[in-house]
């Protein structure tokens, strides 16, 4: 009770805790998942928004080429999955912090019903690959 009589300390050990508790929860999005392929998988974090004419996806895929992502829409969902590595000039670097996670990703988004146009198109802005679905109909 000795930090309750200290309102600052007791604030700045709250926010430290509140901190390190969303640390955590961050690199637990980031872990590693087992597929059904039994390949580790991460997932990237994703944004869907909508317009009266389309769902537009936003997924952070930093140093990922769009031509190396595989979009397709599977029974109403957008599955979204590829493969992040270093850039091969950087395989032998000593890696002092690597936050950002490599190897195969995969995303499963539902998507708002409806109905879609094909082929899932999708581009690289800002380091987010774009997902654009034109509604049908």
């Amino acid at each position: 009770m000795a930090g309750r009589q200290d309102p600052e300390g007791w604030m700045w050990a709250e926010a430290c805790d509140t901190l390190l508790r969303a640390e955590r929860l961050h690199r637990q999005f980031f872990l590693p998942r087992h597929a059904p392929s039994s390949l580790p998988v991460w997932h990237p974090p994703t944004d869907v928004l909508e317009t009266e004419r389309e769902v537009l996806i936003l997924v952070a895929l930093p140093g990922v080429s769009p031509d190396a992502v595989e979009a397709v829409i599977e029974d109403g969902v957008l599955r979204i999955s590829g493969l992040r590595l270093l850039p091969a000039e950087l395989r032998n670097a000593v890696i002092h912090r690597l936050e950002l996670p490599q190897g195969r990703f995969e995303r499963r988004i539902p998507l708002p019903a409806g109905r879609y146009a094909t082929p899932v198109r999708h581009s690289l802005v800002d380091g987010c690959l774009l997902v654009r679905l034109d509604k049908a109909g």
